[in-house]
This record gives structure tokens, C-alpha cells and sequence, in this order.
């Protein structure tokens, strides 16, 4: 069932490299088998997002077959210098995705900018568009393209698959000024879900519906303000440096 504000588009790039954030400190990096949540979410994001809004992923369809392929980098170590890796990216990858978008409830402040209509056309636009921003398949090096589609549209590679089990995932992070549950106020938490593709999909769970969860960080919201109708950023804190 398709939910208010939703937006269907498709995702295809070269390669892609979804990776747990755990990995990305160095060393071999190899890829997921499919998109986390949070990489969705990164998308939905380079497409349209203002701090009024929160966006939600509802399933994802894998409409090529999963392929991998291995490349050596020369990744630049922390203590400088070079070394020398194997990345296994994903390659060819093509997806359908649905989403919608709901208030930020921690947001209050910026209540004033809770038009509904505002943000959909504008969202729809953008995604028509391309996206506001450049899009990436998991990391800077994998470009990838949006465009609007309808989502069930066309033959996927696994409608004969009926269960497909992908183990345990990283699902995504829960900011400061998303945070719902008490305990998280004011933390960076990562959450994590054993997903089952079902005949190419993955119907993914809301962030508060995933109950494998750890705190990382102690972490505060980006401040914003509402100025003429426009958002202004008037000061960050530890959250900004995570975020990069």
C-alpha cells in the first residue's frame, strides 16, 4: 500500500559499495549484497531534504541479479602513506525504491515549515530533476542516477525467489534530533536487522521497529532557525563531524 507523501524512483549505477560503517576505518572494504537503509536514506536526502522532514524507506526491489566484482585501490592510510587493498564492489546494480516522508517530531522549531504539499511538489521535482545533490551508491567513488518509475513496474531478476535470507545488516543510524526513544536523547545509536528478500523485495522496518541497537556516541542537533521562509543553519556541534 502506497503511504502519504511517498515518492517511487529507480536506482541504477556502475557499481556500489554498501558497506558496515565498521569497516570504512581501512583495510579490505567488501560490499553488502544489497542497499542498507541508511544508503537509501543518504539518497532520499541527495534528492530533497530540509531538517523538517524525516524520510522513511518502505521496500527496496533488486531488478539485476546480484554481481560482484574486485578492484585494487591504493587507499591513503591515517598515518599517511599508501597502502594496498581489494574493494568487491557490487556491479550493474538496479533498483526500484518506495519512500514517504514525515514531520520531524523533535523539530518543533520548525513547525512554522510543516506544509505538506510544499515539500512533495518540491521533492517530486528535484527527483525529476536528478536529485538536488550528486547521488552515491555507498561511497564517493559509485555515481549513481535517479529517475521517477513505478514501483512493480517491469521484470526483476529473483520474482521466481521466494525467500531469500541476507543474514544480519546494518540498518542505519538514529541522529539527535530523531531520536524517539529516551535512553537515545542526545546520542548517535546504530541499529541493525536480519532483512529477507521476498521475490526481489525487501520490506524494510521503521528505525524504531529495529531492536538490535547500540549507542556510539554522546552527540547534539545541528541548530536551525526559520528566517523569510528560508532555514538557516546557525550552529553545529560533534554531530556535524560524524555526519561527514
Amino acid at each position: 500500500m502506497e503511504k502519504k507523501n511517498s515518492i517511487e524512483f529507480s536506482l541504477t549505477g556502475r557499481r556500489a559499495l554498501f558497506t558496515d560503517p565498521v569497516s570504512r576505518m581501512g583495510g579490505e572494504k567488501f560490499s553488502y549484497q544489497v542497499p542498507t537503509y541508511q544508503a537509501l536514506k543518504g539518497v532520499l536526502e541527495s534528492i530533497y531534504w530540509k531538517p523538517t522532514i524525516v524520510w522513511y524507506v518502505d521496500k527496496l526491489r533488486v531488478m539485476k541479479p546480484i554481481k560482484s566484482e574486485s578492484q585494487a585501490v591504493r587507499p591513503i592510510q591515517y598515518s599517511g602513506g599508501n597502502t594496498l587493498s581489494i574493494y568487491t564492489y557490487l556491479s550493474e546494480v538496479e533498483y526500484q525504491v518506495q519512500a514517504h516522508f514525515e514531520w520531524n517530531e523533535n523539530r518543533a522549531d520548525l513547525a512554522g515549515d510543516r506544509n505538506e504539499n510544499k515539500h512533495f511538489f518540491i521533492a517530486k521535482r528535484a527527483l525529476e530533476k536528478g536529485g538536488r545533490r550528486d547521488i552515491f551508491l555507498g561511497t564517493r567513488e559509485c555515481q549513481g542516477y535517479v529517475e521517477p518509475c513505478r514501483f512493480g513496474s517491469g521484470l526483476g531478476a529473483y520474482e521466481d525467489c521466494p525467500e531469500f535470507p541476507l543474514g544480519l545488516m546494518f540498518h542505519g543510524f538514529t541522529y539527535p534530533d530523531e531520536a524517539v526513544r529516551p535512553e537515545e536523547k542526545n546520542k548517535l545509536t546504530a541499529r541493525f536487522f536480519r532483512p529477507v528478500m521476498e521475490k526481489g523485495i525487501i520490506y524494510f522496518p521503521t528505525p524504531e521497529e529495529c531492536t538490535i541497537r547500540r549507542i556510539l556516541a554522546d552527540s547534539r542537533p545541528r541548530e536551525f532557525s526559520l528566517e523569510r521562509g528560508n532555514m538557516n543553519l546557525v550552529g553545529g556541534g560533534a554531530l556535524d563531524e560524524l555526519a561527514e
